[in-house]
């Protein structure tokens, strides 16, 4: 075990023991939302995977340590705490742990600490990808480079949809990346259901998942998969409307010279306060709806095993 890495009693014994776990991620809770619901939510996210037969092992860096499985008080502090802990992406962990610092880990350093960990699934609300305008910025998440290098299957509501979603797919189609969707042949748009464009494959239950996920390990397959799973039709808001927030939301950003890792944080709160919450409100249902596919998948996975 990699000396910097805590695995908490529950998750361990579940790896131990060959029952189903579903990573997820911090930065959702310091940086997604707003106290309480951050908090709030995740311990609702951790009751629908175990509600759906997994364990769940929420991730974050405390206190320099990589953290698989915490506490109701770490995600608690992590929640009151909020933008004041670091967005821990790869390049940010060596000088956490050496510093003993805090750090809310994105989609990225998610996938390094559950692959370290031993878990095979990671459920999320959606992930990064190449930023519009990145033909003159360069702006490129590095979701994507770790889902082409780090063998651990996503599953999200599709890339965050202030992004380019064409030149995501180009991206990852180069990386040789599967992009799956769940029960629809287009990749979803995050708070909408469609997007305009193909998905690689489709599959339409949790064993499908499994197999095609058991089939990319046993040859050896060096990156992820990705999962990309509709937000429920109830809660899928209306394309002109979030359309029209995205594009304030990215004037108002170049216009404030937001850049970096400081853009999604800035672009998503600003959605929220234009969308009057109701973007916020899409955000929980469909992390909870990718929970529970995740944990169904993972329990699928674990017979396999």
């Amino acid at each position: 075990m990699n000396k910097y890495l805590d695995i908490s009693p529950e998750v361990k014994t579940a790896l131990d023991t060959g029952k189903p776990v579903v990573a997820l991620e911090s930065t959702i809770i310091s940086h997604g939302m707003p106290y309480p619901r951050n908090v709030e939510t995740a311990f609702l996210v951790e009751q629908t995977i175990r509600n759906n037969g997994a364990v769940p092992a929420t991730i974050a860096v405390i206190g320099g340590r990589l953290k698989a499985g915490l506490s109701h008080d770490e995600i608690e502090h992590l929640g009151k705490a909020g933008r004041n802990v670091a967005k821990a992406s790869r390049r940010d962990l060596p000088a956490l742990l050496a510093r003993g610092i805090d750090g809310a880990t994105t989609v990225t350093t998610t996938m390094i600490i559950a692959h370290m960990a031993g878990i095979k699934i990671f459920a999320t609300g959606g992930i990064g990808g190449v930023h519009r305008g990145a033909e003159t910025t360069m702006d490129i998440s590095a979701d994507l480079e770790e889902l082409a290098q780090t063998p651990v299957m996503v599953v999200c509501a599709g890339a965050k949809s202030i992004l380019d979603l064409g030149l995501t797919l180009e991206y990852l189609e180069t990386k040789g990346v599967p992009v799956i969707g769940y029960g629809t042949d287009e990749l979803p748009a995050f708070y909408t259901r469609k997007s305009g464009f193909g998905v690689d494959y489709r599959v339409d239950s949790p064993k499908e998942l499994a197999d095609m996920f058991q089939a990319q390990r046993d040859i050896g397959y060096v990156g992820g998969m990705l999962v990309t799973n509709p937000i429920p039709e109830e809660y899928s808001m209306d394309k002109a409307i979030i359309d029209e927030a995205i594009g304030q939301a990215l004037r108002e950003c170049s216009e404030q010279g937001v850049h970096g890792k400081d853009t999604t944080p800035f672009l998503l709160a600003k959605v929220v306060e234009l969308t009057g919450g109701e973007s916020l409100e899409s955000n929980i249902k469909l992390v909870l709806n990718n929970a529970e596919i995740a944990a169904k998948t993972a329990v699928e996975l674990s017979k396999q095993n």
